[in-house]
């Protein structure tokens, strides 16, 4: 499956640098190997607190955030990601991540500051598609909206 991404398809003209806070290894891998065949640089943390301390003293392209996490999960996170940001008058797409989509969870990812919400499991292919229109729709700098896993779609 990771090798037949990025095998048929060129790569962005952009190499997109990627905040990816999951608790869980096997997840943190393959979403990692997916981007960077891609062409992606990804920095990985295990909690929301991590990512919440990597967005203080970083900048990123887009932010790939569990919702279920150890420490402060990652509606907390995308929350407080949103405070800083309001301050500093800057904007990251944030995408949710979740095993455990009900009813209830789209709405609850809005509220927090999220964009996209994104089953998992992943589907490979699907996942980077995602990714890079996310950060493509705000590279133009034009309101959208984008197609997410599972038919899920939150404005950009």
């Amino acid at each position: 499956m990771v090798g037949a991404v990025g095998t048929g398809r060129g790569r962005l003209p952009v190499s997109l640098s990627v905040l990816l806070a999951e608790d869980n290894l096997v997840n943190q891998h393959l979403v990692r190997r997916l981007l960077e065949k891609r062409g992606h640089s990804v920095t990985v943390t295990g909690s929301g607190r991590e990512a919440l301390e990597r967005v203080v003293t970083g900048s990123y392209d887009v932010i790939l955030m569990d919702v279920q996490m150890p420490d402060m999960d990652g509606l907390q996170a995308s929350t407080r990601i949103r405070e800083i940001e309001k301050g500093r008058g800057t904007y990251t797409p944030i995408l949710a991540l979740t095993a455990h989509a009900m009813k209830g969870d789209r709405e609850r990812c809005l509220a927090a500051g999220m964009d996209h919400f994104i089953n998992k499991p992943i589907d490979a292919e699907r996942f980077v598609d995602v990714v890079e229109a996310a950060t493509a729709e705000r590279r133009r700098e034009t309101p959208a909206t984008i197609e997410c896993v599972e038919s899920e779609r939150l404005p950009l």
